[in-house]
């Protein structure tokens, strides 16, 4: 997982604000490779253990409703490359049709299984198979899809630095964020002006503090999150700056 040279970046990206965390990326050059190798290592030892729990979710999800096993949908990653994201389908095919890119609680597009599937964060095991080509990483920013992605300020895109992750600290402190988008009426416009900045502030935050300790730590917390621990911002404080990202 090297950087690209500087000069080498999209050109959206090379802005003053993204440099301060190029700059700190740079410094962690060897940790970024070990992350990666860690990436590599751990994604193949947890698709072999976890084989019998992909065979089956395909077959409760192929029971429980018609469609594929895996929802496939268009993620932005790292430099802003496009990719096709693995998830194991917890709503009704052509969901993004029917509905908001994001999900609110009691959502109608949900199926039996999906509720099961999404309660424990199932559906995300699917990108094991991300995480092996290189398409995401265990701990980064979450991906978005374009439309998001499309409305990164200059230092959001310091995010894209990174290839997209499984989980992050943002994700952890956010997991429940259904529960803001159900007050409103527009859910989208809702994510895109509070919930967007709120993660990003955590999210460019982890790439200041990035370590490998640190992610293992993340690991580990979104398990307990996973069962139900609770989780808030280590530096609440600091909160009322998150709405300032330029």
């Amino acid at each position: 997982m090297l950087l690209r040279k500087w000069d080498d970046l999209p050109s959206e990206m090379r802005n003053s604000e993204v440099r301060k965390y190029y700059d700190i990326l740079q410094k962690k050059r060897v940790s970024l490779f070990f992350k990666r190798a860690f990436d590599i290592l751990a994604a193949t030892i947890l698709l072999l253990l976890l084989s019998p729990v992909f065979l089956f979710l395909a077959i409760a999800i192929k029971i429980d409703s018609p469609g594929k096993v895996f929802y496939r949908q268009v993620r932005v990653t790292q430099y802003g490359r496009r990719f096709r994201i693995f998830k194991f389908r917890s709503m009704v095919s052509d969901a993004d049709r029917k509905g908001t890119l994001v999900t609110v609680s009691g959502d109608t597009r949900v199926t039996k299984i999906g509720k099961f599937i999404r309660r424990y964060r199932l559906d995300e095991i699917a990108q094991l198979l991300n995480v092996i080509c290189g398409d995401m990483t265990f701990v980064g920013t979450r991906p978005e899809v374009p439309r998001y992605t499309d409305q990164y300020t200059s230092e959001m895109m310091a995010t894209l630095l990174i290839p997209a992750g499984i989980t992050s600290l943002a994700s952890i402190y956010y997991k429940d964020e259904s529960k803001i988008l159900d007050a409103s009426d527009d859910p989208d416009r809702v994510y895109v002006e509070k919930v967007l900045p709120a993660k990003m502030y955590h999210n460019l935050k982890a790439i200041e503090e990035f370590s490998l300790f640190g992610d293992v730590k993340i690991m580990f917390m979104t398990l307990f999150a996973v069962v139900g621990k609770e989780y808030k911002s280590a530096d609440p404080g600091k909160e009322k700056d998150k709405d300032n990202i330029k």
